[in-house]
């Protein structure tokens, strides 16, 4: 199991292939719901693994439209259980005390509610192409209290567009003799490009409160 984990951080498609056969269709179905379903998980593979298994359905070891629909699901299932654990067990958590003080003081829960009322639409579709973001969107909408149904209808339109977009753009570019021997090389890429947002946030975020200190 630890050697199948090793494989599958470092996207080694052709190993799992050789070892599991068909059934890396189920593993590649865990990885995402896992990713999006636990928040304590955020580290797994997600746009990577979807542009690499795009690669390989393009060589025809792996079979697009099951892919497509396997992890399209996974997506979606992933969240929503997300999105329970957080409205169902999440304000339980932050509601512990620690020395009589709460672990988050209701002005923050308050806040995120009042965030997810507002921007709930256009995070929870963003949040599935940045990294770790995607993973605690879904808890933090479930904390938030976000109206369920809207929840699931932004969250089935974003699953449908990062599970489409990065696994067809691995299929159409899967022919391009560079991009099949630099995979390694391709796959920082997308996950620095993946990043680039919270990267281009967080400084942001210290010019602002260096401009405001020097004021």
């Amino acid at each position: 199991m630890v050697e199948l984990f090793q494989h599958i951080l470092h996207l080694d498609f052709k190993w799992i292939f050789e070892n599991y056969g068909t059934a890396i269709y189920v593993i590649l179905f865990l990885v995402i719901f896992i990713e999006t379903g636990l928040v304590a998980m955020p580290f797994l593979p997600g746009d990577s693994l979807l542009f690499t298994a795009g690669l390989f359905a393009a060589s025809g070891e792996l079979n697009l439209a099951w892919l497509l629909g396997l992890l399209f699901v996974a997506a979606v299932l992933g969240d929503n259980v997300n999105y329970w654990i957080g409205r169902k067990i999440g304000l339980r958590v932050f509601n512990l005390k620690i020395k009589g003080r709460p672990l988050v003081k209701q002005k923050h829960l308050d806040k995120t509610e009042a965030f997810f009322e507002k921007n709930g639409s256009k995070a929870i579709i963003m949040a599935r192409f940045v990294p770790f973001v995607r993973t605690f969107a879904p808890f933090a909408a479930g904390v938030g209290k976000m109206q369920y149904r809207k929840y699931l209808l932004f969250d089935i339109l974003g699953g449908f567009l990062w599970i489409f977009s990065l696994t067809l753009a691995g299929y159409l570019l899967g022919e391009v003799v560079w991009i099949r021997e630099h995979i390694d090389l391709v796959c920082l890429g997308i996950i620095f490009i993946s990043v680039l947002p919270m990267i281009i946030a967080f400084l942001k975020s210290r010019m602002a409160a260096r401009a405001a200190k020097d004021a």
